[in-house]
C-alpha cells in the first residue's frame, strides 16, 4: 500500500511509521483495559481516524439512516476532539462536493482519503478541496490503506482487492492506475493494515455461519490466512511488536490477536464494532471504536 514516491506521498511514510508506533515495551498479555468512555451524539459512524497534526478524529458518518449502500446524498466527515466532543459537524464535504454512505478512512499529512459505495474520495484537510475517484467493478469500496505511493481498497461484498496509483491523485492531470489486485480468494476483505516488510494485513467479513480470519499477503502472491476463523472482522491496526487489534461484529468486541496467544478480547458489547483507530499514549494506546448501529464512540485506554 512501489515506494517510488512523489512530494506530496513522502509524508505518508513519515505517517505511517507514526502509525506503526504503538505500544511501550509490554508484551500482548500484558495488555488490559484500564478505562472506557462513550460518546454520543452522532448519525451512524463507519470510521474513525486520527489526525496527529491536529490531535484531532475524523469520523466518517452515514446520517441518520443505518443503509450502508444508499446513494442517499446525506453521508459526512465529522470533526471530533479526544474527548469525544464535536468539533465541526459536516466538516465534510464542502460544497458542490456529494457524499453518500462513507466508509472507511486514511489520513496522511493534510490528506484523507475515504470510500464511499463504488468510489473513494481524496480531500486536502486544509483547503476541502476534494476529488472523487470512481472504482469500475467494485460493488461495496470498504477500507482504504496507502502504502507508499499506492492506495489499496478492499471491497467485502464482491471478495475483491483494488490498488490505485498513484495514491494522492488529488490533483493528477492523468488518469490514476486502478488495477484489481485480486477477486475471488475466499477473503472478503475489510479492514487493511499495513504489515511487516512491505506485506498487507486483512481481515474477512462475510456472513456469522461463514466466519473469517486474518489474512497477510505478500505483494504479488495471494492472501495467506494466518489466523482461526474468528468471525466477521472489521477494523484493524497493527501494533509495533506485530500484535494486531481489531474488531468483530458476531462478538461484538475489540480484541487483540497474535500467533501464539491467539484471540484476545478487551473490550464488549458492540452492536457493530467497525473502523477503528489506535493513538499512542503515556499510558498505552487509546483505542477508539465507533458502533455502526449505536451511532456511539467508545474510548478505550489499554495498558499494563
Amino acid at each position: 500500500m512501489t515506494r517510488k514516491m512523489t512530494a506530496g506521498i513522502a509524508l505518508a511514510t513519515c505517517f505511517v511509521c507514526l502509525q506503526l508506533a504503538a505500544t511501550p515495551a509490554a508484551s500482548a498479555k500484558e495488555l488490559k483495559v484500564l478505562s472506557e468512555k462513550t460518546a454520543t451524539g452522532f448519525g451512524h459512524i463507519e470510521s474513525v481516524a486520527y489526525d496527529p497534526k491536529e490531535k484531532v478524529l475524523y469520523t466518517s458518518d452515514f446520517g441518520e439512516a443505518l443503509k450502508p449502500a444508499d446513494k442517499d446524498g446525506k453521508g459526512k466527515i465529522t470533526k471530533v476532539s479526544l474527548e469525544g466532543k464535536i468539533i465541526e459537524d459536516g466538516f465534510l464535504p464542502a460544497k458542490g462536493q456529494v457524499l453518500n454512505k462513507p466508509k472507511g478512512i486514511w489520513i496522511i499529512g493534510n490528506h484523507l482519503w475515504v470510500t464511499d459505495i463504488d468510489s473513494v474520495w481524496e480531500f486536502d484537510l486544509k483547503t476541502k478541496e476534494g476529488k472523487k475517484l470512481d472504482l469500475p467493478g467494485i460493488q461495496f469500496a470498504n477500507d482504504p490503506t496507502v502504502m507508499g505511493n499506492t492506495l489499496y481498497v478492499s471491497d467485502n461484498r464482491s471478495d475483491q482487492l483494488f490498488s490505485v496509483q498513484p495514491a494522492d491523485f488529488l490533483k493528477s492531470k492523468t488518469a490514476p492506475k486502478i488495477t484489481v489486485v485480486f477477486k475471488g480468494k475466499g477473503v472478503f476483505p475489510n479492514g487493511l493494515y499495513p504489515g511487516k516488510n512491505g506485506s498487507l494485513i486483512m481481515v474477512g467479513f462475510e456472513a456469522k455461519d461463514k466466519p473469517q480470519g486474518i489474512y497477510e499477503m505478500v505483494l504479488g502472491k495471494d492472501p495467506k490466512l494466518i489466523s482461526d476463523k474468528i468471525g466477521m472482522l472489521d477494523g484493524l491496526y497493527r501494533m509495533k511488536n506485530g500484535d494486531l487489534l481489531a474488531t468483530d461484529w458476531v462478538s461484538g468486541t475489540m480484541f487483540q490477536w497474535n500467533k501464539k496467544m491467539g484471540k484476545k478480547d478487551l473490550a464488549k458489547g458492540f452492536k457493530g464494532p467497525a473502523d477503528l483507530c489506535a493513538i499512542p499514549n503515556d499510558k498505552g494506546l487509546l483505542v477508539v471504536v465507533p458502533d455502526l448501529v449505536k451511532g456511539e464512540m467508545r474510548f478505550v485506554q489499554l495498558g499494563k
